[in-house]
């Protein structure tokens, strides 16, 4: 080994070890964002079931428990379609500028008591 190549190996494995952290912070974030993008599309599908049924207290802890932490559920209705969506910041807040955001439609139940 000659003299000046002393120390170049370990420069090389650090930045190769620097590397690797950050392909697989990648990697888990990905994982995170689509785990929660499922999430979202599960809580909206769910609290336009219940707001379909007339229950829209229901439909606002459905939210809370199934999409993730901070989600916001919007609703619209027009006549007796109603759209729910949710809206939420993946991974926790930790990817800024990241938004998330499912939709789910259905049209109110007879005798609901919330067709307007």
């Amino acid at each position: 080994m000659r003299g000046g190549d002393r120390g170049s190996v370990t420069v090389e494995a650090a930045l190769g070890i620097g590397a690797l952290t950050f392909v697989s912070s990648l990697l888990l974030a990905g994982v995170g964002v689509a785990a929660d993008q499922l999430r979202c599309t599960d809580a909206a599908r769910e609290a336009a079931r219940l707001l379909a049924r007339g229950e829209p207290a229901r439909a606002e802890q459905a939210v809370r428990e199934i999409a993730p932490r901070g989600a916001r559920l919007d609703v619209v209705r027009e006549g007796d379609a109603i759209t729910a969506g949710v809206e939420a910041e993946p991974v926790a807040g930790l990817l800024p500028g990241i938004r998330l955001s499912s939709r789910a439609f259905a049209i109110a139940e007879p005798g609901s008591g919330r067709e307007r």
